[in-house]
């Protein structure tokens, strides 16, 4: 047998005898070297009897979906300090709640976080407080429901995020590639997951894998694991997670149209609330989606006008890449029906994605940065 596979079939033997050295360790080093993110009750803390806020453990858990933790942590403060409870948030027009989340990506999180909210405070303002239960509520499946569950609630829960699934695939050298071996992941975390403070053995797993175990160039003398880890005696732990090889994205192409009142307004509309950057705002484009191309020239433009091309953006999606051809144009009057000027002091506030944020900058440069309104001569 290679050493390797010695050193898994040991390490899968200690989990099922129920020793727990590996989390022991594993929070000895988590309370050392913590991350300091505004929505964690530190382990210090903690111990002293502070109880995490279940508001603000899902608001991030939400956020954090698809998503960096840096990118998060400004958006988290937004959200905090507008509305410090579920109820608040409850309590505010879901436009406003998608304009705050403005650039954060993937929005249907945005629409399903607003829905939550107001099922939670109709319940009196209180999550459940198990995987099943929380489960039921919009928007929260299996992972986000046991993050929720272990880090608000200390239920012995098995979270698995990126990070963990990157750490579990080097520590037993799981052979199986990534998209087939989340079942057996899963086996293995919920072996380990301590019976004492299993809420930050679960932060400390993420920690493990954003801060140590990284997906490139692994600082594994640092890591509390390392005696138990196969991959570090195979030689090429960066060869863990297994993963199959990622087809080419399909390209789809379209063209947007900035049209700008003399004032400085820019005309909007609303998008559909169901189906890709639901509900959010955008300027008057072509029929692209993620299936088909739309019209590129100035022809297919929603009003006339001397429309001038102003250069081409790109903007990555999940499932495709997109290229969009943009076209600028000065223009008067109303509104066509189903669309709105924004004075160009409230354009940084509007539900713009960022792909709408690029198309609007082509054009206008600085036109999304926030801007003191204009006062009357």
């Amino acid at each position: 047998m290679a050493p390797q596979d010695q050193t898994r079939k040991a390490a899968a033997e200690k989990c099922v005898s129920g020793d727990s050295s590996i989390a022991v360790r594993l929070l000895a080093w988590y309370d050392a070297h913590h991350r300091d993110l505004p929505w964690r009750v530190t382990p210090s803390a903690f111990s002293r009897g502070t109880k995490p806020d279940p508001y603000r453990v899902w608001l991030s858990e939400v956020m954090l979906q698809q998503t960096t933790v840096e990118a998060v942590k400004a958006y988290f403060r937004t959200f905090v300090e507008k509305w410090p409870t579920v109820e608040a948030l409850a309590a505010e027009p879901a436009e406003d709640v998608m304009k705050a989340w403005a650039g954060l990506g993937y929005y249907s999180r945005a629409r399903n976080l607003k829905a939550c909210a107001d099922l939670v405070a109709q319940r009196g303002g209180r999550f459940p407080d198990t995987e099943a239960g929380l489960k039921e509520l919009p928007g929260i499946g299996a992972y986000t429901a046991a993050a929720i569950a272990a880090i608000a609630f200390d239920r012995p829960a098995a979270v698995v995020d990126g990070n963990v699934e990157r750490v579990i695939s080097r520590l037993y050298s799981v052979e199986t590639p990534l998209s087939e071996a989340k079942p057996e992941i899963r086996a293995l975390v919920e072996k380990l997951v301590p019976r004492a403070r299993p809420g930050d053995f679960a932060q400390a797993m993420m920690d493990l894998g954003a801060t140590i175990c990284t997906p490139r160039r692994p600082r594994c003398m640092l890591c509390p694991l390392r005696e138990d880890c196969s991959a570090i005696l195979s030689g090429d732990p960066e060869r863990f997670p297994v993963r199959l090889p990622k087809g080419d994205k399909p390209l789809r192409r379209g063209a947007a149209f900035v049209a700008q009142r003399d004032d400085g307004a820019i005309l909007l509309r609303k998008r559909p609330d169901k189906g890709l950057l639901g509900g959010m705002t955008e300027v008057p484009t072509t029929a692209w989606t993620a299936r088909a191309d739309g019209a590129t020239t100035a022809d297919a433009a929603p009003l006339p006008a001397d429309w001038r091309r102003a250069g081409r953006i790109g903007h990555v999606f999940t499932h495709f890449a997109l290229e969009l051809d943009v076209f600028h144009a000065h223009i008067r009057g109303d509104a066509p029906n189903g669309h709105f000027w924004s004075l160009a002091h409230e354009i940084s506030g509007e539900a713009l994605p960022t792909v709408m944020k690029k198309v609007i900058e082509a054009a206008i440069p600085g036109a999304t940065k926030k801007q003191a309104p204009q006062r009357p001569r």
